[in-house]
C-alpha cells in the first residue's frame, strides 16, 4: 500500500523515565539513629555518674521534678504529737495505773479546779490516753475523758505479788479459800490433823467476773480491808477483803455508803457471774471472809465442774416490791428490817 508524502505515522507514547535512587540517603538515616543512639547513651551514662557523685558527698539530686514527686518521704515526725488543754501540754500515750488512794477524784480538767467527774477505789485499773505537762494524766472515764493527779497513782496496784504462782499458805491462817469460776462457789478449809488445809469447813454462793473477767491462779492476801469500799462505778462495798491487786471479796454493791441503799437487783444475781472481776457474797459471807481472812491467807481461783465436797447454798431472791428491799437480809446489822 501507498502513502501520500505527507502522511505522519503514528509514534507510540512515550514512557516516563524512571528516578534514579540516591545511593548515599541510606547511609545518611543510618547515620542519624547511630547518632541519636549515642547522645542517649551519653546522657544516661552523665545521669548515673551525676547520681553516683551526689550519693558519694551524702546529698540527693532530683533529675527532674516529675521523678521527685513519686518519691515518698520516709522521715519520721522529729517530736512527738501533744495537744492542749488551757495552758497545759498532753503528750498521747497508751498505759494502765491505779489509784493509790481509796477515793481519788477524777476531774474535768487536769486541775483541782476543774469539775467533779466523780471517784475511783484504791488499785481499781485506769486507762490511760495522755501523760499532762503538769502530772497529771488524761483517763478513759465513763465513755468520755477525765483527769487524775498523778500524784495519786502508780503503775503497780498495791498487794500485786505480780505472779499467780502458789505460795506456801502461812502457818497461823485459819483457812484456805477455793473460788470454783463454774459453779460461782467458795469454800473455806481447814486444818487436818498434821496442820495440812484439807478439812472443808463452810460453803458460800457467790458471784465471780462477767465473761472470765475473774483471774485464775492462787494468791496470798496482802491483809487489806475496808468496812466499806468504793468500786467501778461510783457504787461501795460493804466487808471487802483484797486478794490480790485489784480484785476483791465484797459485799453486792449499794449505791452509797447506806446500809439501806443496797442494790437488790444485782444482789438477785447471786450464784451466777455478775462482777466486774471481784467476787460477791451476802452481807453476811463477806463480813465472815473479813474477820476470817488475814494476810497471808491463800486463795484459790480456778475452774471445774466436778462435785465440791459442799454443796453451794441457795441464793436468796429479795422481793424487788417489798419496801425492806435495800437492805441485804443477811446482814447482821440491828436495824436490819428483815431481822425485826
Amino acid at each position: 500500500m501507498e502513502y501520500s508524502s505527507n502522511y505522519k505515522k503514528r509514534q507510540p507514547p512515550r514512557r516516563r523515565a524512571k528516578r534514579k535512587k540516591d545511593p548515599k540517603k541510606p547511609i545518611l538515616i543510618a547515620a542519624a539513629v547511630l547518632a541519636v543512639i549515642a547522645l542517649l547513651v551519653c546522657g544516661g551514662l552523665l545521669i548515673k555518674q551525676k547520681k553516683a557523685e551526689s550519693a558519694a558527698s551524702g546529698g540527693f539530686e532530683k533529675v527532674s521534678e516529675s521523678v521527685s514527686e513519686t518519691i515518698p518521704s520516709t522521715e519520721a515526725p522529729t517530736e512527738t504529737p501533744t495537744e492542749m488543754i488551757g495552758d497545759v501540754s498532753i503528750t498521747p500515750c497508751q498505759m494502765t495505773v491505779y489509784s493509790t488512794t481509796t477515793t481519788l477524784n477524777v476531774r474535768s480538767i487536769p486541775s483541782t479546779d476543774g469539775d467533779k467527774l466523780g471517784m475511783v477505789g484504791q488499785d481499781l485499773p485506769l486507762s490511760v490516753t495522755g501523760k499532762c505537762a503538769n502530772g497529771w494524766y488524761r483517763i478513759s472515764y465513763n465513755g468520755g475523758v477525765g483527769y487524775v493527779s498523778g500524784q495519786y497513782v502508780t503503775e503497780t496496784p498495791s498487794g500485786s505479788a505480780g505472779s499467780t504462782a502458789p505460795q506456801a499458805q502461812k502457818n497461823d491462817a485459819p483457812y484456805l479459800f477455793k473460788v470454783n469460776r463454774t459453779q460461782n462457789i467458795v469454800i473455806a478449809y481447814s486444818k487436818d490433823a498434821n496442820g495440812e488445809y484439807t478439812v472443808p469447813a463452810k460453803a458460800m454462793v457467790c458471784s465471780v467476773g462477767r465473761d472470765g473477767k475473774t483471774p485464775t491462779g492462787t494468791f496470798q492476801t496482802p491483809g487489806t480491808k475496808y468496812a466499806w469500799r468504793l468500786l467501778s462505778g461510783n457504787v461501795y462495798g460493804q466487808y471487802a477483803t483484797r486478794i490480790n491487786g485489784p480484785y476483791l471479796f465484797h459485799s453486792v454493791p449499794y449505791f452509797t455508803k447506806d446500809k439501806g441503799d443496797l442494790e437488790y437487783e444485782e444482789y438477785n444475781k447471786l450464784g451466777s457471774p455478775a462482777s466486774l472481776g471481784c467476787i460477791r457474797l451476802s452481807v453476811e459471807d463477806a463480813k465472815w471472809v473479813y474477820e476470817n481472812c488475814p494476810a497471808g491467807t491463800t486463795v484459790v481461783i480456778y475452774d471445774s465442774n466436778e462435785k465440791e465436797p459442799l454443796s453451794k447454798p441457795t441464793p436468796i431472791k429479795i422481793d424487788v416490791n417489798d419496801n425492806r428491799r435495800g437492805w441485804d437480809p443477811t446482814d447482821p446489822d440491828a436495824n436490819n428490817p428483815w431481822k425485826q
